[in-house]
């Protein structure tokens, strides 16, 4: 083979490496438009979370800065998407009141949330002798003479969404659940368990 030849061939074949990287290049482009386009028609809508009840075994100033509480929730969470699944990679789930942690964060169980379906949780949150600002008592007694404590049940975790078998990255996962606490007398902070129904909406931000 001549050198004008050994040129030649050497073109072809950088030719055809050039075409061959084209294509896997515009195939991947057109993949990725796909999924892009069903994930725009689709348009995944958050999960729902509801705040069903809560029951109340302890929730009192033990001594000045120090605040003991040891409750159980019930929260269930739907899926509204009718093509959409949700993977719930990590769910931490605590109490608040007026803006300050007041219980161990508790570890809800990964789960896969299938179309327009409903998980239902029932986790019991504690911490006992928390520290709280030096505020927090005053304003608790307070609260309790008047009869009414809100708490604020929230959940920080990850979720990923499921198109097919197309699966999404992690999504950071907010949620607070309003759960104002009517005491009208029955509960003063300690004493015997006292369960509420509350059916009240949670707001998901994601």
């Amino acid at each position: 083979m001549t050198e004008k030849e050994c040129e030649h061939h050497h073109d072809e074949d950088e030719t055809m490496r050039r075409r061959m990287g084209a294509a896997v290049l515009g195939f991947l482009a057109a993949g990725l438009f796909v999924v892009f386009l069903v994930w725009a028609i689709l348009h995944p809508h958050g999960p729902r979370f509801v705040l069903q009840d809560a029951t109340i075994y302890a929730f009192n100033t033990s001594q000045p800065n120090f605040l003991t509480s040891n409750l159980q929730v019930t929260l269930s969470s739907r899926n509204p998407n009718d093509k959409i699944g949700i993977f719930y990679d990590r769910l931490d789930i605590y109490a608040s009141y007026r803006n300050q942690q007041v219980t161990l964060a508790t570890l809800l169980p990964a789960s896969y949330q299938g179309h327009l379906d409903v998980t239902i949780w029932s986790p019991i949150l504690s911490g006992t002798s928390v520290p709280v600002a030096p505020y927090f008592s005053p304003a608790l007694s307070q609260d309790l003479m008047a009869g009414m404590v809100l708490l604020n049940i929230k959940i920080d975790g990850w979720v990923r969404w499921k198109v097919g078998t197309w699966i999404s990255g992690r999504y950071r996962l907010h949620v607070n659940c309003p759960a104002y606490i009517t005491l009208a007398g029955h509960f003063s902070g300690e004493g015997p368990a006292v369960k509420y129904q509350l059916v009240q909406r949670c707001g998901v931000d994601v």
